[in-house]
């Protein structure tokens, strides 16, 4: 038997820009919600972004499944529409800089006198009160200030930025995961209530490696450790080169060492007291790299892979995008597309990561033009006439 999506019934009114809103919003609407993505009439920062290269790409990524609208929220007309859109609502969502919806007239307060069912989502990046909650929040500077930036890199090399947009998402992720909790809540009450995430927050738990060296070591051990586990505690843990690129490897536990021993055929080490404990193998963590690097450079990473999966060592080959967005089994499991978008040609976009039993996977809806949903929400939802509809364009509105 196949069941509907679990969101199904649910209306989420999405005022989210760029990565975090977006994100949180875009895995209601893959769970079923239907997502209305309100922009202002020039359209949200991440859609203006598609001018340059491959920038279009995220927005798609974003912003499947949702429909879109434009409104103007500096009017009164468009701030009316916007309450009048809350009344029908289960969830309204944004992630603009704190104070801004209050500025604007239609903060959590004023929106909760007209739906007192509503759960407001505010996306932050320090929070929405303390010395912080000005301070610019991206995703840059919240890496800088949450102390990711300085435990990414090498010992003798500057900190540098992680590579993917980490507080971004994983503000977004925790954002979703509180609306869903107040949404459990609401069905027990009746009563909706504002949540909050501040990504300085949502990413402090994905340190815990290294905050544990830090607590361990006193403050002495180095805080960038390059490829090597975070907290140190862990040896061989280490990107390798192999004839044709690189191998992650690593071994959690005597059982993984002992069939690593096997795969680089050194059983000859099994017991030497040199390498014997985990204790010991990390004080000499960098003869344990020499040793596995001296059997994975002369190999290719598929010979390599043959070799550690026939042993049961954990590994993987260091992939490309290119690599990764044409995995077969990424396309095989669903989660990768490759869709024909109306506005970006060829893309591929992904579905949510999370799964539903007896449940079919949703088809993925391209992401549309800027308020191209306009006449469809205002009709369907809100009743206006096409005659309205005209005034509310002549007038700035949408």
């Amino acid at each position: 038997m196949t069941r509907d999506l679990p969101l199904r019934g649910v209306t989420v009114i999405d005022l989210g820009q760029v990565y975090n809103g977006p994100y949180a919003t875009f895995l209601m609407a893959m769970a079923g919600a239907e997502v209305i993505k309100i922009e202002p009439p020039g359209g949200e920062n991440l859609r203006r972004r598609s001018v340059v290269g491959g920038a279009a790409l995220p927005f798609a990524m974003l912003n499947s499944n949702k429909k879109f609208m434009t409104l103007n929220l500096k009017t009164g007309r468009g701030k009316e529409l916007l309450g009048q859109l809350v009344g029908k609502a289960d969830v309204l969502l944004e992630n603009f800089a704190p104070g801004v919806m209050d500025r604007l007239g239609v903060g959590y307060d004023a929106l909760k006198a007209i739906n007192p069912r509503l759960i407001y989502a505010a996306g932050t990046g320090y929070g929405s009160t303390g010395g912080y909650k000005d301070l610019p929040a991206m995703d840059l500077t919240i890496q800088a200030m949450s102390g990711i930036m300085s435990v990414t890199g090498y010992e003798d090399r500057p900190p540098v930025k992680c590579g993917p947009a980490i507080c971004d998402f994983s503000g977004g992720t925790h954002l979703y995961g509180a609306v869903m909790t107040a949404l459990f809540e609401r069905e027990r009450t009746g009563v909706g209530r504002k949540v909050e995430v501040a990504m300085i927050e949502a990413v402090y738990a994905t340190m815990s490696s290294n905050l544990g060296l830090w607590y361990g070591s006193g403050d002495t051990a180095p805080s960038r450790t390059g490829n090597r586990h975070g907290g140190m505690a862990e040896s061989p843990y280490n990107v390798y080169a192999a004839s044709d690129g690189y191998i992650a490897v690593l071994c959690v536990g005597e059982t993984h060492w002992q069939s690593l021993l096997q795969a680089l055929g050194r059983t000859d080490l099994k017991d030497d007291p040199r390498f014997s404990t985990l204790k010991e193998r990390v004080n000499r963590m960098d003869e344990v790299d020499e040793i596995v690097q001296a059997f994975t450079e002369s190999k290719s990473r598929d010979a390599l892979a043959d070799i550690f999966r026939r042993y049961r060592v954990p590994f993987a080959p260091v992939r490309n995008l290119t690599e990764v967005t044409s995995d077969e089994e990424l396309h095989k499991n669903g989660f990768l597309n490759n869709i024909s978008h109306p506005e970006y040609g060829d893309v591929v976009v992904s579905r949510s990561p999370m799964r539903y039993e007896d449940m079919e996977l949703p088809e993925i809806v391209p992401s549309g033009q800027l308020g191209c949903d306009n006449e469809k929400v205002l009709t369907e939802l809100l009743g206006l006439d096409q005659s309205s509809i005209e005034a509310l364009r002549e007038d700035g509105v949408i």
